[in-house]
């Protein structure tokens, strides 16, 4: 055989072997495997970008990128994963991890820790006995408000007023209130009138805007709220935010 011509055969031939490994680094790089999955959040770290993910996990497919600068909202905590919702209403899961490095860069998360220490401290309270005008000096018993101002006082290191009203006051004049209950964030203290009745019906017509605050709860994201109300409803409690409490909501915004 010439060489000359087994030489020559043989480039194509290498190209063709150089292009399929090139096409399996390239395949093996949207694998997303436990090494690439590493090398992207951290080069994702490094630029400020976050890679959202359609499960709390580094093997979830990647749905979205949160970029520098992006306006996000955190719904949910799932062990190290935020639960988050983009702008455009993309909801993805993004690791603890690279969104508090990220914090200086990307919007909306950098009382992300703060709200869920806060949180943290309201859980280590549920089952604790309810008592209307509780002592603000004692965890033994609560009522709402005194929840709410133990657990930002423990949290965040934010003394908020003793009762709903004044909290509510808070809020407003702070210029952090929301009154569409799609508005409300993970951690926003969530503002109620005087219970009418179970049904819709009971509140048509009313006008909120000069309604009194007679009871304060914290929204938990996903249609659930942290508050306490009564001793026959167990004390403080997860609740769902529906029926009467939809209702009744007033406005609600972030002490933060």
């Amino acid at each position: 055989m010439n060489l000359n011509m087994m030489n020559n055969s043989s480039k194509p031939w290498k190209k063709i072997c150089t292009s399929a490994l090139l096409s399996v680094a390239i395949a093996g790089a949207f694998a997303f495997g436990p090494a690439q999955q590493a090398a992207a959040a951290a080069s994702a770290e490094a630029s400020g970008n976050v890679y959202l993910r359609s499960t709390p996990s580094s093997g979830g497919k990647v749905v979205d990128k949160i970029y520098k600068g992006d306006d996000v909202s955190i719904l949910a905590q799932s062990g190290d994963w935020y639960r988050i919702r983009t702008g455009d209403g993309t909801t993805g899961y993004a690791s603890t991890k690279y969104i508090e490095a990220a914090n200086t860069s990307v919007k909306g998360v950098s009382s992300s820790s703060s709200v869920e220490k806060v949180i943290q401290s309201g859980m280590k309270y549920l089952g604790t006995p309810y008592e209307y005008g509780s002592s603000r000096s004692t965890t033994t018993t609560f009522d709402c408000s005194d929840l709410m101002r133990q657990i930002f006082m423990e949290g965040a290191d934010l003394k908020l007023p003793s009762d709903s009203r004044s909290q509510g006051a808070y809020i407003q004049e702070k210029g952090a209130a929301v009154y569409s209950t799609s508005q409300l964030k993970r951690g926003d203290l969530v503002f109620f009138m005087s219970y009418r009745g179970s049904s819709a019906s009971a509140y048509a017509g009313v006008n909120k805007s000069s309604q009194r605050i007679t009871h304060v709860a914290m929204y938990l994201g996903d249609g659930k709220l942290l508050h306490t109300y009564s001793s026959q409803a167990g004390g403080v409690m997860v609740d769902d935010f529906d029926g009467s409490w939809k209702y009744r909501f007033l406005f609600g915004g972030s002490p933060l």
